[in-house]
């Protein structure tokens, strides 16, 4: 909670700047609940890689794991997992 908290503006400053951002991709269970948080997400859907959440204003966020060692190493998070997030959040962007 110290470092959400710490952390927070920072977040809401990098959001305003990308007013035509049209997909977040946060890392993590911490990134995620931090950005439906920032971006209005009400009621929040339970975290899960890759899962496509709609903002409501034709925003989405699709999160993944984290790219921390112990999910890359232990096999949690795969090079082909993180590239499919990356390719479903490029075709809701419409790139």
């Amino acid at each position: 909670p110290a470092e959400r908290d710490t952390c927070a503006a920072f977040l809401d400053r990098e959001l305003a700047l990308l007013e035509h951002a049209r997909v977040f991709v946060p890392l993590g269970q911490f990134g995620y609940q931090a950005t439906c948080r920032f971006l209005g997400v009400r009621p929040r859907p339970k975290f899960g890689h890759g899962i496509e959440v709609p903002v409501g204003d034709g925003r989405w966020i699709v999160p993944s794991y984290h790219v921390s060692q112990q999910n890359t190493f232990t096999g949690t998070l795969t090079e082909e997992m993180f590239d499919a997030v990356l390719r479903r959040a490029r075709a809701l962007a419409g790139a």
